[in-house]
């Protein structure tokens, strides 16, 4: 079966030659829509739409809509020696400033745009967390004793709770630390004489961190509270010292001349 050739729009003249027609209807719309003078600029040309349909596009002047521009769709009834305007709108060109495209809150949400009173809803499938401590039923006289003491002690690892921190999450965790403000790369780490390792207000973390990071417990550090790294540092290491400088003294001058009243 031989393919179908679409026939493209022959450019109506009529309606083609109705740019102050197309021009008058954009200034109204303009008008209408700011309520004061309208902003349509330069004519920037005409094609065919359909059959004696013809789109003329004006440039915008509002200096909110850079590279938009003011659309006019023109048309021409059959037989008929005069054509009217179907519609108006401003559309946005390749260089315009659009709005980025809509996403899914759990997209759009970034770190640190959580406030006070907001509350996440619950990812079920968290590739952070997995499960944690799950009941065993034991049979026997003693099972629920048992049972008992197998709770606290899982509580006590930090398996107690439903989901815990996976392999992912814990390492998720240890390179935005690492490469974050309280890592090794700081500003005030690089300027730092020793490291936290050195220092004794550095309280290491328990567990498979405990080697990498601690929390820094002096409260004169810039990091106080927070976790950081062994080899992070600030001016406010226990160790380092401040050389003071004598005070510089000036060469003694003897006046010869001058007499003091008595």
């Amino acid at each position: 079966m031989p393919a179908t050739r679409t026939r493209r729009p022959v450019l109506d003249a009529v309606s083609a030659a109705a740019v102050d027609l197309a021009r008058q209807a954009a200034e109204e719309v303009s008008r209408e829509a700011s309520g004061g003078s309208a902003s349509v600029g330069d004519h920037l040309g005409a094609h065919a739409e359909g059959d004696r349909v013809v789109v003329h596009r004006f440039a915008s002047t509002d200096p909110g809509y850079v590279d938009w521009a003011w659309t006019v769709v023109v048309a021409r009834a059959s037989r008929a020696k005069a054509a009217t305007v179907s519609e108006v709108a401003l559309l946005p060109e390749a260089g315009a400033v659009l709005a980025p495209a809509w996403l899914p809150w759990d997209e759009r949400l970034r770190p640190g745009d959580v406030g006070p009173h907001d509350v996440l809803p619950r990812i079920a499938d968290d590739p952070r967390l997995e499960p944690g401590y799950t009941a065993v039923a034991l049979s026997g006289p003693d099972g629920e004793e048992q049972a008992e003491v197998d709770r606290v002690a899982l509580w006590e690892l930090g398996l107690g709770r439903p989901r815990v921190l996976s392999a992912e999450g814990r390492d998720d965790a240890a390179t935005r630390w690492y490469t974050g403000s309280h890592g090794p790369t700081a500003e005030q780490a690089r300027a730092s004489a020793s490291p936290c390792a050195s220092c004794g207000f550095y309280l290491r973390l328990a567990g498979p961190l405990s080697t990498v990071f601690g929390v820094c417990a002096n409260e004169w550090s810039p990091s106080d509270g927070s976790v950081v790294s062994v080899d992070h540092g600030c001016g406010a290491h226990s160790e380092t010292d401040v050389v003071i400088e004598p005070e510089p003294r000036g060469s003694l001058v003897l006046d010869e001349r001058g007499v003091d009243p008595i």
